[in-house]
């Protein structure tokens, strides 16, 4: 379940990479800083740069600590994934209404990749919360290896979110970067199996100015058009909280059931004599001998894709014995209704009611830059020629 603080939390825009492609510097060219104030070049951190009065930075620890902040759970991941994890505060209007979050850069040489921390687990966490992905490539350094493969698989269902920057172009003449953009679209294609592929984004994002004998004119039409895309998403910031509200009513909704299912499966082998441990042991093990997971998509509007690892509830009801639930039909009461009617109304009607009603107040196709401070970004552009 989420807490309070990710409910409640501002818009996510996550990048990923390979390292030093540019992340850093493209998060500090879109808030028009001069220098980055967070991360070296190398940097290892997972970097969260929000709104605060003044530059500020705040340690991983003090983060998890705060059950107010949307990042409390983080805390999961244990200590020396909180020492990779850094906060900073900077006093800019586009932050009123987003958060970025950098991320350690990919090493394909597997040798390098000493983490200490669940490294796939994390980026796993932030996927699942961001509203927008962009995922930054080198030109001129493309390597589609091992971990990037694993970072796409992780990506799957999250296409839509998904945006492809093909930083520092013009370090390039323009027909050996029609090559590399063929090559990039060649290597992702079996990792993104989706009808429509992502947008990509060819420019350099940093304040320098464009090389010349390269395509400013594109260049700088496609910067404009990325922060059009960013400003989109800072306007659709409540349909996107109420379905990922609805997102996670689903998987409370199926996991009632799952469990529902479990302990019902427990009370009819039960007998007398029975070893109610060797009993439920036996039903966990091996829950496909009692039709747990197939019984739930038979009988309710379930995707299959959407059925949790069988093996959680192993650890699942090793912290939380069978015999402390009881069945969804004993959980109602006469004046609140049953709690399974009301998840299953939240999803089907009221939240999509909502979603439609907030929906149709909206102008389309109208970029409120007062509101989101979309026109203060980036200062540096207009350096460009």
């Amino acid at each position: 379940l989420s807490a309070d603080g990710e409910i409640t939390s501002k818009p996510m825009v996550l990048f990923l990479g390979p390292w030093s492609v540019g992340k850093s510097s493209m998060i500090n060219y879109l808030l028009g800083l001069d220098e980055t104030p967070w991360a070296e070049p190398t940097t290892s951190e997972f970097t969260v740069i929000m709104h605060g009065p003044k530059l500020k930075t705040i340690e991983g620890i003090v983060m998890a600590a705060d059950s107010a902040r949307s990042f409390s759970p983080l805390e999961k991941f244990g200590q020396n994934f909180l020492e990779k994890l850094i906060g900073i505060e900077v006093p800019h209007k586009i932050l009123e209404r987003v958060t970025f979050v950098d991320t350690p850069g990919i090493i394909e040489n597997r040798k390098q990749q000493e983490r200490g921390y669940p490294f796939n687990d994390v980026c796993q966490w932030f996927i699942d919360r961001a509203d927008l992905i962009f995922v930054v490539f080198d030109p001129t350094k493309l390597d589609v290896g091992l971990e990037l493969e694993m970072l796409f698989r992780q990506l799957k269902g999250r296409e839509s979110q998904i945006r492809i920057i093909l930083n520092k172009a013009d370090s390039l003449a323009t027909q050996e970067l029609m090559r590399v953009y063929g090559a990039l679209f060649w290597s992702l294609a079996p990792l993104i199996n989706v009808t429509e592929p992502p947008r990509v984004y060819v420019s350099s994002f940093w304040p320098h100015e464009y090389n010349p004998d390269t395509h400013k004119d594109l260049f700088l039409k496609e910067e404009i058009s990325l922060l059009e895309d960013l400003n989109q998403v800072i306007e659709n910031r409540m349909e996107n909280k109420i379905a990922f509200i609805r997102q996670h009513a689903i998987r409370v909704r199926i996991h009632a059931l799952l469990v529902d299912r479990y302990l019902q499966t427990y009370k009819d082998k039960m007998t007398f004599f029975s070893d109610g441990e060797l009993v439920f042991r036996d039903i966990v093990e091996d829950p496909d001998k009692f039709f747990i997971f197939k019984s739930i998509l038979a009988k309710t509007n379930v995707s299959k894709f959407d059925l949790p690892n069988r093996e959680a509830y192993k650890d699942f009801f090793g912290i939380n014995p069978i015999t402390s639930f009881k069945l969804l039909s004993q959980q109602c009461s006469y004046m609140g209704g049953c709690f399974l009617e009301k998840i299953e109304k939240a999803i089907t009607r009221e939240l999509p009611d909502l979603l439609g009603s907030i929906g149709l107040g909206k102008k389309p196709n109208v970029l409120s830059c007062d509101i989101t401070g979309c026109g203060e970004t980036p200062k540096n552009r207009y350096r460009k020629p």
